[in-house]
This record gives structure tokens, sequence and C-alpha cells, in this order.
């Protein structure tokens, strides 16, 4: 690849498409050894995009082509050319009709995209290019058609056939095949194509819609997956009356159907009317499933329906729009998640990960603004960055216009645009148009990369009663971008006093105890009046921006906002400031045995305060993960990091050893498991309390454990107690943990899902020699490699998750990753890349590990035919800084 480097795509050479497709028809003969393709496209050219005679040019990749005609005249050789990935069709009418005829062989494709075999079904995955490796299409998102697919099985192996839309009829063959027709009313772009055909089962129910219709609803699984189905049905129904109550979104379809695959690159796909989704995303049992199983499920089940407005209806023009449908829905799901479940817990939770994971990317080398200017390889771009920080700029427009204005806005965008492919520009525009707000700085968040760093410092008065508080704001370069603009920031904010919160005014606003401030400048001071003490700030309240914030607090203070704050996540994030601290103390060689007494009084204060919601002490408890620490760090150490981390969770634990017992014995396991808040939020603060025990390493706490394992009747509680005698307990054959995860592979055997759990367990399990484990479980029976998830839960969990093992000081979890991305990368080229983020940050690390990172990065350039998707993530981690 270093000889033929892959095209970069630039958003400034965007142009209209030269042809558009009102129509497609689509006729599948399926088979096991290849698959025929039959394709008409009603085409015209377009006259808007003034390319005059302009040559029809088609995406087609590895297609064998039987035949092709317009108006129904065969095509000489000499009229056509097909290379590169590209048919040519110099001479075309200005309308026409073409028909093709491909073979395809799609149990061989490994790369998951297009059409292919996951165990013995069919299916497609077509965002954001797989449909060119079905047929012959202008494969982009802003060109719309009405689909229209049949597709001819035989009935033994495959007795269920889907598409898109409304089935529209079905029949027999004499040959023992049979076959179905679908058709979709909506115009769409061919990224939202689906097929699924197989041996299934489904679930079935309905929804009536606010118009009084009723829609079908039908999940289809594998038979021996029909009893996990329950769970997904019920969040499906829920997200769609959510949705009509919240944003006024009606489903458009007589039927809405989910099918699970276990092979799949990513959570799941919007495809109109047939989500195809990851059996982990949507499968779902108490005895295979955690809490967090279940809230990630009905999140991605809310996402991917929410999509049917934001995403389907009105889709993106280019992949360089791409957070417009998903940093909106993410947005979108995100409420809905709160909604109907513990809001501040599941704040605390993104804002934990957009500081761990999406604030490394920006301080990356693959940064890159929500609205990115290039690509190589655009399933590099299916990122935090485009999907959560996206989330982040939609949640501070609500901030900014208020929600009536907010929901006007998304109103004017759906009604306005509906069967468009647009811009975010179109997105933000209808915003500013039902609100009247002006939000052409706002729009720097959509061009600008990196994470913007807010210092603030105050002043206080007590003559004449006034509180000053000075803004500075800055953002750092990243690549391509050197120097940034001022950004416009909603600062929600609270005033702490010594009893609590107290009211103060805003640019003249009423009086009240919060208020959202607009930073526009470089530096700005904000000043209020009849302000009676020296408050504490409570900033960034609800994280009311995705940026660094800095405020010289002293410990006293964080213990205010601690006590007395009422936004939950403010006094999350104070507890977190004060765990910082220390741990930033322990990595600089500073304390012993003994946890620092400000955080042990805190802890205390929590794990004895009953009336307190068990889940947001369970967040409160956690420290800051490894990955916030070495964001935060000058120069990354991942395994003083982790040292520093351990000695003083195990440290809390000696010193708080009753109190953990005793907030572990009073949250005793109901008999009748359920996903509501309350008994979420009590395992979640029960099995917190576990971790910590499970660091003492003594025959007590070693017996309760294991205790709670076997009595266990839900996987929540099982692989609690599980992970914490793995990866907690110093002697795995003293703790038990050997023989427990030998009961755990032959319970779970035969529920992939579940074992998945199990290959994580251990590869996440910190200590030296884990290298040599993951190896090992490499030769398992049950793990393939050519399946995403169980890459993702055994590799990615190793590379990402255990620090000691995967930064050992010889380089040999580094050269471990690189001899992984070899073999995947000519399989699956999209989960290659992935595993290759925690390489991507070397320039940060020390001397020790960043040597060998660069190591591996250098010899994986230096392959003759690496992947597109592999091949830019390399060069940007090896460029120059700032190149």
């Amino acid at each position: 690849m270093k000889d033929a480097q892959p095209r970069v795509t630039r958003l400034s050479e965007y142009r209209p498409p030269d042809f558009l497709v009102d129509t497609v028809d689509l006729r599948f003969e399926l088979g096991d050894e290849f698959t025929l393709v039959h394709s008409r496209l009603a085409l015209r050219r377009n006259t808007a995009a003034g390319a005059g005679n302009a040559p029809l040019l088609l995406n087609g990749q590895g297609l064998s082509l039987l035949s092709i005609s317009i108006d129904g005249q065969a095509l000489e050789a000499s009229n056509f050319r097909y290379e590169e990935d590209l048919l040519e069709v110099p001479s075309v009418p200005e309308r026409c009709l073409l028909e093709t005829c491909v073979r395809i062989e799609p149990q061989k494709n490994t790369a998951l995209e297009g059409l292919y075999r996951s165990r013995g079904m069919f299916c497609t995955q077509c965002e954001p290019e797989g449909f060119r490796r079905i047929t012959f299409f202008p494969d982009r998102p802003d060109v719309l058609a009405r689909f229209s697919t049949e597709i001819v099985a035989p009935r033994e192996g495959f007795p269920v056939l889907l598409s898109h839309g409304n089935e529209a009829a079905r029949g027999e063959l004499p040959d023992g095949r049979h076959w179905v027709r679908w058709e979709d009313p909506f115009p769409k772009p061919s990224y939202l194509f689906a097929l699924v055909a197989g041996d299934l089962v489904s679930l079935d129910d309905s929804f009536t819609t606010c118009s009084g219709r009723t829609v079908v609803l039908r999940i289809f699984v594998e038979p021996k997956d029909l009893d996990k189905c329950a769970f997904g049905m019920d969040a499906l129904k829920q997200s769609m009356r959510w949705d009509e109550e919240v944003y006024g979104r009606e489903y458009d379809l007589d039927i809405f159907m989910i099918v699970a695959v276990d092979d799949f690159n990513m959570g799941a796909m919007e495809n109109k009317g047939l989500n195809v989704f990851n059996t982990s995303c949507v499968l779902a049992h108490p005895d295979i499933t955690t809490d967090a199983g279940f809230l990630r499920i009905a999140g991605i089940v809310a996402h991917e329906y929410f999509h049917n407005w934001s995403g389907n209806r009105v889709t993106c023009r280019d992949w360089f729009q791409l957070s417009l449908k998903e940093g909106f829905t993410v947005f979108r799901d995100a409420q809905f998640s709160a909604d109907t479940g513990a809001s501040v817990v599941r704040r605390i939770e993104n804002v934990a990960l957009l500081r761990t994971a999406q604030f490394a990317e920006d301080g990356g080398p693959m940064a890159h603004p929500v609205r990115p200017d290039s690509y190589l390889e655009i399933n590099n771009f299916y990122t935090l960055t485009v999907y959560e920080k996206g989330a982040e700029l939609v949640r501070m427009i609500r901030e900014l216009v208020g929600a009536e204005a907010f929901r006007r806005g998304s109103d004017l965008y759906f009604s306005r645009h509906d069967g468009q492919a647009v811009t975010t520009e179109d997105f933000v525009r209808a915003m500013e148009d039902a609100s009247g707000r002006d939000l052409g700085q706002f729009r720097l968040w959509y061009t600008q990369a990196g994470t913007p760093q807010l210092l603030f410092r105050d002043e206080y008065d007590a003559a004449d009663a006034t509180y000053r508080l000075h803004v500075a704001q800055s953002c750092p370069p990243t690549p391509g971008q050197p120097q940034k603009d001022p950004m416009h920031v909603p600062v929600r904010l609270g005033l702490i006093g010594s009893s609590g919160e107290l009211a103060f005014t805003d640019a003249g606003s009423a009086k009240a105890t919060e208020h959202v401030l607009e930073l526009r400048d470089a530096e700005t001071t904000f000043v209020f009046t009849g302000i009676p003490e020296r408050p504490v700030p409570s900033l960034l309240r609800g994280f009311s921006a995705p940026v660094k914030a800095r405020f010289d607090y002293s410990s006293a203070d964080l213990e205010r906002l601690m006590r007395l704050d009422t936004d939950g996540f403010a006094r999350w994030d104070a507890g977190q400031t004060l765990a910082l601290r220390v741990l930033q103390s322990r990595m600089a060689g500073q304390g012993g045995a003994d946890p620092d007494s400000g955080l042990q009084s805190a802890f205390r204060a929590l794990l004895l305060d009953t009336s307190a919601d068990p889940a947001t002490v369970a967040q409160m408890l956690v420290l800051p993960a490894e990955t916030y620490l070495g964001e935060l760090a000058e120069i990354i150490d991942p395994l003083a990091i982790h040292a520093a981390r351990q000695s003083e969770r195990r440290a809390l634990a000696h010193s708080l050893k009753a109190e953990f017992l005793d907030c572990y014995s009073r949250l005793t396991p109901e008999a009748d498991y359920r996903v509501d808040p309350v008994q979420v939020g009590r395992r979640s603060l029960r099995n917190a309390c576990a971790h910590y025990l499970s660091l003492l390493g003594d025959a007590q706490c070693r017996a309760l454990l294991r205790e709670q394992y076997h009595a266990a009747r839900n996987m929540t509680d099982r692989l609690a107690a599980l992970t914490a005698l793995v990866q907690g307990d110093p002697d795995p054959q003293a703790s038990g943990a050997t023989a427990l995860l030998q009961d755990f592979e032959a319970r779970w055997r035969h529920e992939a899902l579940a074992l998945n759990l199990w290959f994580s367990v251990q590869a996440q399990r910190p200590h030296a020699g884990a290298l040599e484990d993951v190896r090992a479980l490499l030769g398992h029976r049950d793990f393939e490699l050519r399946n995403p998830n169980r890459v993702r839960a055994l590799i990615g969990a190793f590379c990402s998750g255990n620090a000691p093992g995967f930064h050992r000081a010889d380089g040999a979890g580094y050269r471990f990753l690189g001899e992984q991305v070899k073999v995947l990368d000519p399989m699956n080229p999209q989960v290659a890349a992935r595993l290759l983020a925690p390489l991507t940050r070397w320039r940060r690390h020390s001397p020790l590990h960043a040597d060998g990172m660069r190591a591996v990065l250098e010899s994986l350039r230096a392959l003759p035919a690496l992947s597109p998707d592999c091949f830019e993530v390399v060069n940007k981690s090896l460029a120059a800084p700032g190149g």
C-alpha cells in the first residue's frame, strides 16, 4: 500500500451526482456457491449538476459482470469499461433503463460488507459503501431512489426472505425455491438497503400509532434465541411511543422488523423497515445479560428506531455530514435513556466515555472535526467524535436556544427536508430559523477539531457583595489546524454558599439558582451582584459543553460541592476532581499504604448515607479511569498510572473494610430480577463494594464473592463476583477464581454472548502474564477470528483494558497486537483498523513504551498490501505532529 496510497476524499471537492436514480428493481437468486443479482435502474441525467454529456459512472467492487444493457439493448464490450471498482458507460441517453446481472460470492466475504453469510444466514451491511459489493450503483448518500427487491432462494434452509419496506407478493417455484418481493415507497440512498435470508423464527407484536394505524413488529432470530427477544421488543415499543410524544415522529410503514446477526462489524444498522442488529445489541435474558447489557440494548434499539426520521427520512448529503444523522440520533437516544432510567447516572456514564475515549481521540493523530474535511477510508470516521461529540453539539444547541425552541427547530428540520439529503448546516439553520438565535460562531464546533480548555478564576468583593468569574478559553493544535478561533460555549453555572445554592441574576435575567452563561471570546468576565457570601462555583452543570475545565478548588470547596450541590453531575465531578489530585500525587511518588484522608472521609460518607441514590453512589466510588489519567498527564506512563490507581483502591478497601462490608450486606438481592432504576442501582452499588472487597484477598471476602457467584439468579451478580475475584484478587487459585472460570465456561458453553464475557474477564486480568493467557485463549475451541464480537472480547479487551499485560516493558504486548492486525487486515479491515487505537498515541508515552509502539506501526506500514483502513490509521499515527 505504501507504493499505491489510497486516494484522499475532500469535502471541498463535493459536486452533485451527474445521474439520479428514480427506481431500483433488484432480483436476487441466492445459492450456496454464488448469488446472481439482477438490477434495473431507471436513470436520468441530473441537470442541476451541470455536467453536460458526462459519462455514466457506477461503483462496483468485486463484481463479476455477466450482462449489461440500456433500454433493452445489450452493450458491446467496446461501449463500456469496468476497472478499478468503477463501471463507465461513455454514451447514455438523458433518461434510460440500465439492466445488469452480476455474480457475487457472499460465502467468501469475510469483510462483512455488502452481502455475506453469517453462519447459515444471508445478510447485508451497506453503510457506508457496501452496496457497491452487491451490484452497480452510484453508491453515495445523495442519490435517493425507490427500491423494489425480489429474493429467490431454496425454501429448505431459507424459509424466511426479508428486505425493506412492505411485503408486496410471494410465490413458489417448481424447483423447490420460493420468492418474496418487497417494495419501499420512500426514496432512500443505497446505504440503507437490506436483505436477510435464513432459517429464522420471530417474536411478533404490534404497535398502534398516534394516528390509529397498526404496525406489525417482528424480531427475527435463530430458533435457539427466541427466548431472548422480549426485552428488545419492549424497548422498541417504548421507543416508538417516546418518539411520538417527545418529537412528534410517527412510524410510516406497515411493518418494522429487526434481525439478530452473530457476525456483524457494527452494533446495528437502521435499514428502512429492516434493522439488522449484532446479536449482542438486541438479544437479552437475565441469565446471560448484565444490567449494563440490558440498558445498552434499550439505547441501541431506540437509536436505530429513531434513525427512521433522523437519518432515513432526512439523510446526509455526503459522508462528511455523518454526524448530521449520528450525532443527532445519539442525542435523541440519550434523552430517551435519561427519561426511562436514572438520568443522572446515564449522564455520568456519557461524560465518562467522552473524557476517557473521545478526549483522547481529540488529542491524538486521528483527531478530526465533527464534520471532517477529508478522509482516506470513510470506515475510520465512525468515531466517538462524530457520534458522541456530535451529540454534545446538539445538546449545546438545546442549551442555547431552550427546550421549546429546540423542539420547534427539530419539527422545522424534519418538515423542511423530508426526503432530502442535507448537511449539518441545514440542521443548524433550522434551529436558527425556529429560535431567532444567531448560531454563526457556534458552527465552529463542527469545523474545529480538539477539546477546548477553559481556565476559570474568581474574585469576591465582600464590601459590595460582588462576585466575578473570569474565563479564558483555548484549544490546542490538532493535525492540520495549528490555530483555533474562540468557540461559543454554554456554561451552566450554579453558586454554592455555605448552606446551599444561592440565587443570582445574569445579564438582567430573573433571579434563579442556575443560569447558562454564553462564552464567546478568548477571555471573558462575568459579574454577579448581590451575592451575600463568597460562593463556590458549580461549573458546567450537567456537563453543558464537551470541554476541559480548570478551577483552583480547595479540598473544602470540593467537599462543599459533593455535599450541597443539587446537580448530580456536579457532585460526581467534584468527587472525581478530588480523586484525580490524590492519584496524581501517587503517580508522582507520594502516598503510602494509607489512603488520602479527604478521599477516605468522602467515601465513608457515601457508604454510610442510606438515603442517597445507590446508582449515583456507585458511580462516585469509581476512581477516574486510567485512560483519563493518561489524557491529563504530560507524559503517559501506563504502568505507573495503573499502579497508582490500584494502590489507592487497595488502601481504601483496607481502611474502609467495615463500611464496604456493611453496605454490601444491606443491599441483598431481591427475589425477582427486574431492570428498573431501583434494582439496577442497588446491584451496582453492591457490586462496586464487591470489587473493593476483592482487593483485600482475605478468606472472608473471598467466601462472600464465591457465595455471590453460586447464589446469583442473574448474570449481573454472577459476572460481578467472577470479575472481582479474577481481576481483583492477586491469587486466582486461593480465591477460587480458576474454579469459577471453569464453572462459567461449562454453564455457558453454548451461549455465544455469555462466552464473550468469559473471554473478556480473562483478557483484562491485570498481571504481567496476561499476554500468555490471551495467546492460549486464541486457540480455544470457541474463539473465531472471523467473528468481530470474539475479536473485541479477547484481543480488543486485552489491548485497551489491561495496562500491565499490554504495556509490558519488553514490548511483547505491542508486537502481539501487530501480529493480530496483520492476520485480520486481509480478512476484515474495519475490525483490524479499530484494534490499532491503543498504538496511535505513542508520542504521548514515555520512551520505554513509545519506541515499542512506533516499531509496530512502522512494521505495519512496510506491508505491501495494507488495507486503506489500516493504512490511514498507521500513516497518520507516524506522521510528524501537526502534519
